[in-house]
């Protein structure tokens, strides 16, 4: 019983080990609030599922995207690309943010994460809030 124990305890130990050393020289967000209503015609197509409309704000344009129809379905990005050294703003398609400096991607559907090997931070998200028609991103 008692190796079943420690056996327990040690594999708890490796589950939970991880390095985030390279995570802490990822971008951070800016200081955000930005407000819209999904009826203005700009966003029209962020009004379905799978839509999306692209934003000013953040630090190099911000994307919204409609997951699903639901008003949790909301997701936003900042078009930043994660590595910083890249002055075009990310590119989206097929639920995807591309950073066209590094052919790297970035999944909305799973937070930012990098979909390329070798890359570690995810893009920047910010956080929305859907009251009715009206569309709140803000830092999280």
């Amino acid at each position: 019983m008692f190796k079943k124990i420690m056996l327990l305890v040690c594999f708890c130990f490796f589950i939970n080990c991880s390095d985030t050393t390279n995570l802490t020289n990822c971008i951070r967000s800016v200081n955000l609030s930005f407000n819209t209503d999904l009826n203005n015609p700009s966003l029209i197509n962020a009004q379905t599922p799978g839509g999306f409309a692209e934003l000013p704000g953040g630090i190099k344009g911000i994307l919204l995207f409609n997951k699903n129809g639901f008003d949790n379905g909301f997701v936003a990005f900042d078009r930043l690309c994660p590595q910083n050294k890249c002055v075009t703003p990310m590119t989206f398609k097929n639920r995807l943010l591309k950073c066209v400096c590094h052919e790297s991607t970035y999944s909305v559907d799973f937070g930012g994460a990098p979909q390329t090997d070798g890359f570690e931070c995810p893009a920047i998200e910010y956080r929305v809030t859907k009251n009715g028609s009206s569309i709140r991103i803000s830092n999280f």
